[in-house]
């Protein structure tokens, strides 16, 4: 009994592993060009609050909205992977806890240092910021 238990267990972690583990591989910075939606926040369902990032690699700029207020700024290379950005922020109160919520820790993000890798989480495929403190999934908009 004791057997198949573990056997059925096993089964279906590997049956439902690719649904709910993010796979990544590195992404060229050219494919980053264009508007994304911040679906996923350390675990945690945010869609809702609306957050988008759009990355312009041509012109190294990064602009968008972080759940509250409007946001831009000049994308600095940090080495290979890492970027930051100095943002230039509206000042405008957030409605709702979780705009709170999204907005600090996307900030957080962008001011630690982020890697950014291609990803697939809950059968949508689209990027992952990844900071000292916080792992961020975004899904392409517009496809």
């Amino acid at each position: 009994m004791f057997k198949k238990s573990v056997f059925i267990v096993v089964t279906l972690v590997s049956l439902l592993a690719p649904y709910a583990v993010a796979q990544t591989d590195s992404i060229d910075p050219k494919e980053l060009h264009g508007n994304w939606h911040l679906r996923i926040m350390d675990g945690m369902e945010v869609r809702k609050a609306r957050a988008i990032l759009d990355f312009d690699m041509e012109k190294m700029t990064l602009n968008g909205f972080d759940a509250c207020n409007r946001i831009a700024g000049k994308l600095e290379v940090n080495s290979d992977t890492n970027m930051t950005a100095k943002l230039r922020v509206t000042r405008m109160a957030c409605r709702q806890s979780i705009h709170s919520y999204v907005s600090k820790r996307l900030h957080e993000t962008i001011d630690e240092g982020f890697n950014i890798s291609e990803g697939r989480r809950n059968g949508v495929e689209g990027i992952t910021l990844k900071s000292l403190s916080h792992e961020l999934f975004f899904g392409r908009m517009g496809k």
